[in-house]
């Protein structure tokens, strides 16, 4: 959706549409969909603790090297974003936006429990009427047992 010239877009819209992209990361990562995480960072870099990845293909290869999938096809965690803050410069089809999140597992033999907190740091661009990610940076400033989330940690148990 295009606003017409010379009328400004409606703030109220870009931060909403923002809002369900950072949802929706969340929903595809605890449903383990990973080509869907892929598409969803298409024209994105993202940043975590290993090598940047950028592009549709090299996102859901990292996220399918690094994660764990149990039987049911996800890796059996819920992630909680919060705080979230969004700047939009309508002028120039961008913005910036930080949140929390904190990331809790739960196995048949593993009580619900949270294994990571942190925050993201996000940037998009509008193209074409529609916002989409173009950086995603995660900061895990509290880490409890990832062993059965995260390939590395496992490998180390």
């Amino acid at each position: 959706m295009s606003t017409p010239i010379g009328m400004p877009a409606d703030p109220t819209l870009s931060h909403r549409a923002i809002e369900n992209l950072i949802a929706r990361y969340a929903e595809l990562v605890d449903d383990g969909d990973f080509a869907g995480l892929g598409t969803l960072l298409a024209d994105a870099t993202f940043m975590g603790s290993g090598e940047p990845a950028s592009g549709r293909e090299a996102i859901e290869k990292m996220f399918k090297d690094t994660l764990i999938v149990y039987a049911d096809g996800t890796p059996r965690t819920h992630h909680v974003t919060t705080n979230v803050a969004i700047e939009v410069d309508e002028h120039a089809n961008t913005a910036v936006s930080r949140s929390y999140v904190t990331v809790f597992q739960a196995l048949p033999d593993l009580p619900l429990q949270p294994i990571a907190a942190g925050r993201y740091h996000d940037r998009f661009a509008r193209r074409d009427g529609r916002w989409r990610f173009t950086e995603r940076r995660v900061r895990i400033n509290l880490i409890g047992d990832v062993s059965r989330h995260a390939q590395q940690a496992a490998a180390r148990r």
